[in-house]
């Protein structure tokens, strides 16, 4: 048989979840421009698309398994670093002279960053996703049969350590970081709590209608 006999096709979950993945992965950092207020709570728009990160890599490692899951986390990087460099590049052309003086500034204001905001970005984007993944995948090789729970502990620990990674490299010792860290930890973590549980089963439930199997109970 030939190699492309012996190929397994991709399963049209992990095709759906590979492209939504990718999306999530650029966009991040364009919404962390933005600090929300929730509430008491205020937080970087860059959770949001964060979320649905952890909750992808979740609901493929659920119906795929971990190695599936840490290949969809590795790939990520592509579309992370090909959106930095394409951002670099971009922002080093000269504007149009019919584009608004406003404009440009808007522009460069929201997409500009240092070196170290995003060396910063891409560190804590792979440790904080392959953690995810780890931790999801364990705890249901040890027995964990919530998955509610499995995906917010996985979760929550991977903000924590996405927060701490992402400003130390980033502000340290640029200015005190104390406040920021725990009042982004803080956020980040209520926000995991409430809704990963929620969206895992959501996910989980449509990648298994996508290959055609029914939804576990």
């Amino acid at each position: 048989m030939t190699d492309q006999a012996q190929a397994q096709p991709m399963s049209r979950s992990l095709f759906v979840f590979s492209i939504f993945y990718g999306g999530m992965v650029c966009i991040a950092g364009v919404l962390a421009n933005k600090q929300v207020a929730l509430g008491p709570l205020a937080v970087e728009a860059g959770i949001f698309a964060f979320l649905m990160l952890v909750t992808t890599s979740s609901a493929v490692a659920e119906i795929h398994g971990r190695e599936t899951a840490n290949r969809l986390v590795a790939i990520g990087f592509i579309p992370l670093i090909a959106s930095i460099l394409l951002t670099v590049v971009v922002l080093a052309l000269p504007a149009s002279h019919e584009m608004p003086q406003e404009r440009q500034d808007s522009f460069n204001m929201m997409m500009m960053a240092t070196p170290r905001i995003w060396i910063g970005g891409i560190i804590a984007y792979g440790i904080s996703q392959f953690l995810n993944v780890t931790i999801f995948s364990r705890m249901k090789r040890e027995g964990g049969s919530l998955l509610w729970l499995r995906a917010g502990v996985a979760s929550v620990l991977s903000q924590i350590v996405d927060t701490l990674l992402f400003i130390t490299i980033s502000f340290y010792g640029v200015f005190p970081i104390a406040n920021l860290l725990l009042g982004q930890m803080l956020a980040k973590v209520v926000l995991s709590a409430l809704l990963v549980p929620t969206l895992i089963y959501a996910f989980v439930a449509m990648g298994r209608r996508l290959d055609g199997n029914p939804p576990a109970n």
